[in-house]
């Protein structure tokens, strides 16, 4: 029997990235902003630290994987941990932001800390909400579905987080002055944001099932397990894939605040009445951004179903490739074509995040059928694994770049520096993507082929609950 799933669990399941995207483009968007021009640390450091911390927290998510898949609780496998892991993920997001008084060495190392712990708490609620889509239907057309609306409300929690950040970070520093005030708004707007973020995982607990098991007769072999992944291709080519992804977008998100504040002469876009909150270009960009992708997003399930999921994930990454490329182009007095172009790249950007993760649960499925083993946890974590490794070279990558290019904060930039954040945005992204398309070119899953592995999967399933 197929699992169809409610309006109220898919809004249930669209929580819990709601909340995961909030910090999520917080990371990406202002993290690396927030070390250099108001924490206080150079780019280069902060681009070795993403490399090393998230090296290590990298590697640590397919072991939540083998976990959450060895975990057996009367909630399941991977429900338990959005409930117990949501107040730390937020406590911690919250000393992420927060800048305490030491000298530079110590700012260093507690920012070594926080980040590090940061992006384990993330790690130890994000693969097992992965994971959970796995188990909660088996039917294909209902996982795009599904990965469907956990998108368009990853995009809301983005769009929540761009629309207010900038504004909400200049009205809570109000109560001080010059970087103490301004570190002090960043504090406090990430209390804000923690806090929905564990009542939206909270609803995403109460609100989903888990419906699939592995084999009764299965025995656990973490042995066996990491064979089975080992011998499975098409997990290799969507890792691949997926870490290309996010060097592309990791490197257009966390170059725009540089991008506006130090290659426009005028930043400003409009104030807002009665409030007086000026209103950046870089937050209309970064809005208008994710609005296209949950243009994307939406569309993904109408194109991937008349040209199959591998074939639209490629023509998008190819069409971004070359949009992003034409970008470099741009200069400052072109605003109708950098936001343009920007809705056209992310628009592309959207459609192959839900295909992404609807492709994971269909290796799942395939390794299950193949094998006859279930390690949805272990296969989840990596595409956890591959955001990961895929933020942590785009996010290494523009701290050394903007090093390498002669940035300094909270100067005039030279015009190698403004030449450098130029190519950031489009150029170097552009081979990201070009190399996302080349990986997903090799993928053979088709979903005809899929159909038949989950009918077959079924009736096996189906022959199990009649034995018991």
């Amino acid at each position: 029997m197929v699992e169809k799933l409610s309006f109220k669990e898919k809004v249930g399941y669209g929580f819990g990235d709601f909340a995961s995207s909030m910090f999520w483009k917080i990371f990406s968007v202002y993290l690396l902003f927030f070390y250099t021009d108001v924490f206080g640390i150079s780019a280069a450091v902060v681009g070795t630290m993403f490399l090393i911390t998230r090296i290590w927290d990298t590697g640590l998510d397919p072991v939540i994987g083998i976990l959450s898949d060895r975990t057996s609780t009367k909630w399941g496998k991977f429900r338990p941990y959005l409930l117990f892991v949501a107040v730390p993920f937020g406590i911690v997001g919250v000393l992420t932001f927060t800048t305490p008084a030491l000298s530079l060495s110590g700012k260093v190392i507690y920012a070594y800390v926080t980040y590090t712990l940061m992006m384990m708490v993330y790690s130890a609620i994000n693969v097992p909400y992965a994971s959970l889509m796995g188990v909660m239907t088996s039917n294909i057309k209902e996982r795009t579905t599904l990965s469907t609306y956990r998108f368009v409300f990853a995009f809301a929690g983005s769009i929540l987080v761009l629309a207010t950040a900038e504004p909400l970070v200049t009205a809570l520093s109000k109560t001080g002055s010059g970087i103490p005030g301004i570190q002090q708004g960043w504090q406090f707007s990430m209390m804000i944001y923690a806090v929905i973020a564990v009542v939206l995982f909270y609803f995403t607990f109460a609100w989903t099932r888990e419906r699939i098991s592995p084999p009764k007769e299965q025995k656990t072999s973490l042995k066996d397990d990491l064979k089975n992944l080992a011998q499975n291709k098409p997990w290799f080519i969507l890792l691949g894939a997926g870490i290309s992804t996010l060097i592309f977008n990791s490197l257009r998100d966390g170059s725009t605040i540089f991008y506006f504040k130090y290659y426009f002469q005028n930043q400003q876009a409009f104030e807002l009445p009665l409030v007086r909150i000026i209103i950046n270009y870089s937050t209309l960009y970064l809005v208008l951004g994710q609005a296209a992708n949950i243009v994307g997003v939406i569309l993904a399930k109408t194109v991937s179903d008349k040209i199959g999921k591998k074939n639209t994930f490629m023509y998008a990454m190819v069409i971004a490739c070359v949009l992003s490329a034409i970008f470099f182009f741009f200069k400052e007095d072109n605003l109708l074509l950098i936001f343009g172009f920007q809705f056209l790249i992310s628009i592309c950007a959207g459609i192959i995040f839900p295909l992404l993760w609807s492709m994971y649960a269909d290796i799942a499925d395939y390794s299950e059928w193949k094998t006859g083993r279930r390690a949805t946890g272990l296969i989840f974590s990596s595409s956890s694994m591959s955001q990961k490794l895929g933020w942590t070279l785009g996010g290494a990558l523009t701290g050394w770049l903007l090093a390498l290019y002669g940035f300094k904060a909270n100067v005039m930039q030279t015009e190698q520096a403004q030449t450098g954040i130029r190519m950031m945005m489009s150029l170097i992204p552009a081979a990201g993507a070009l190399l996302s398309a080349i990986f997903i070119a090799f993928y053979k899953l088709s979903d005809s082929f899929m159909i038949t592995v989950s009918d077959e999967l079924s009736q096996r399933r189906n022959k199990e609950a009649d034995h018991v």
